[in-house]
């Protein structure tokens, strides 16, 4: 019950960033907050943990940047400090079938003319990227452009490419860089999703590759949700899994695994759009959001960390068919004659993320002088709590997925990376900019801003989708 009789409760479901962040919105606006966690931790797929051999690595969300405007803030906000991911000698590419050998300048040039090309139409799709459906519910948006908008996302990333005639050794390249960026095949990527990234980085591809794989966080990511929970009033219950959730637009019920059942005036659900499907809705949830549930995201990649003898300064890319898309240096371990390498697949099956021989055959396609010492890695797919890495789009999910959770009709709210408008799914920045959005969203409810009630929240969007 609420903890007085004129003081709105809400249960938020799951202590990620995005959970975090709306449970100090609502606490600053006065409301009993209370946070259930399935994990024995917070951070959700942000976890700084100590591996091979004790050192801090980050198993999900690793960069940041200050152009990602909601985490810089929380950054600023906690004093946090950032560095850069090291500068890179050599690069290693597959294209069609032979390993190519360069400086990572070349690497970059060859890759740049393709991700134009991919790139095409970002700055007439995307006038705001923060408002990413803003061509389908603006009157003033030509018919062509947003026909092409709807065009833009069907079929695959990389089909531009091909119908442009880019050789084959170009295809595997793109291939390469969005297997690891959409964490899945690119055969079933939406095209939308790389033109947006491309528009939240001013349509540049040197951006776009400095927000998403160059600074980190000096004290990890652990650094800065551990400080933002630190803030809260709040308990933060872990290892409480929910079962079922009944919600009604005044209040409602939440049912644990352990078997209780929590009452609120409303609940902010933050679970990733993969782990949905283990949690019961009553009424159940619509049409729309059954469907993406049901199809999941394009992401069921992976992340590995391999820690290999001696000193290599090195960036490579594979296509997709292989374990290991892209893999970088990232620690030079000068005491221990070692360097730390992270590496990324769009199948979390094709490697074993503890297995230095499985480690070692994906890394031999480069080259072999990389002797594996060791291997890490966290299986988000088979996670029960996640069910995918971080949340990219299936071709016809940009405008028909995502949206479909941001408006209701009850008490039952949905936030985090995957539901976000700005860096959808990839970033930790969307995450915060949903959970604010989310909290807000019900705080103006509760206080009778006009405009704000049930089934009001974001409507344009889920609207214009429907309509198409």
């Amino acid at each position: 019950m609420p903890a007085e009789k004129n003081t709105p409760s809400v249960l938020v479901v799951g202590a990620g960033f995005a959970g975090l962040i709306a449970a100090r919105e609502l606490e600053a606006a006065g409301f009993d907050v209370r946070i259930v966690e399935a994990r024995d931790r917070i951070g959700g797929r942000a976890w700084t943990d100590r591996r091979l051999g004790g050192h801090a690595l980050e198993m999900g969300a690793t960069w940041v940047h200050w152009m990602q405007p909601f985490v810089w803030t929380e950054i600023t906000r906690y004093g946090q400090k950032i560095y850069p991911s090291p500068d890179i000698d050599d690069a290693y590419w597959v294209g069609d079938g032979v390993v190519r050998r360069g400086t990572e300048h070349e690497l970059d040039t060859a890759l740049a003319r393709l991700q134009e090309k991919i790139f095409e139409g970002s700055r007439e799709f995307f006038p705001n990227p923060h408002d990413p459906l803003a061509v389908l519910h603006d009157p003033a948006t030509p018919p062509e452009i947003r026909e092409r908008f709807l065009r833009a996302d069907t079929g695959s990333v990389l089909d531009c490419l091909r119908e442009a005639g880019f050789g084959q050794a170009d295809i595997d390249l793109a291939d390469s860089y969005w297997s690891a960026g959409y964490q899945g095949s690119t055969a079933t990527a939406s095209p939308l999703m790389a033109k947006h990234w491309a528009a939240l980085s001013d349509h540049r591809s040197s951006l776009m590759d400095e927000q998403t794989l160059r600074f980190k966080l000096v004290n990890g990511m652990r650094g800065l949700y551990e400080s933002i929970a630190a803030d809260l009033r709040a308990d933060i219950v872990l290892d409480t899994p929910v079962r079922r959730i009944d919600h009604s637009p005044t209040a409602v019920e939440v049912h644990l695994e352990n078997g209780t059942v929590e009452r609120a005036d409303a609940v902010i659900v933050t679970a990733p759009i993969g782990a949905l499907r283990h949690i019961e809705f009553d009424p159940p949830l619509s049409a729309g959001q059954r469907k993406v549930i049901a199809e999941g995201t394009n992401s069921v990649g992976l992340k590995i960390w391999i820690k290999v003898s001696g000193r290599h300064s090195i960036i490579a890319g594979a296509p997709g068919s292989h374990p290991i898309s892209l893999l970088r240096s990232e620690y030079f371990l000068d005491e221990e004659n070692a360097t730390i390498l992270v590496g990324f697949g769009s199948d979390h099956t094709a490697i074993e993320l503890d297995n230095v021989d499985s480690a070692q055959k994906a890394l031999d396609v480069w080259q072999d002088d990389l002797e594996v010492l060791d291997c890490a890695g966290h299986d988000w797919v088979a996670d029960r709590w996640s069910g995918q890495t971080w949340a990219t789009l299936r071709s016809g999910q940009f405008f028909d997925g995502w949206s479909h959770f941001l408006s209701s009709d009850s008490r039952l709210r949905f936030a985090g990376a995957d539901y976000a408008r700005g860096w959808n799914g990839v970033v930790v920045d969307g995450a915060i900019e949903s959970g604010i959005v989310t909290a807000r969203g019900l705080i103006n409810e509760f206080t009778g801003v006009p405009g704000s009630g049930p089934g009001t929240r974001e409507a344009p969007f889920h609207g214009s989708a429907d309509a198409h």
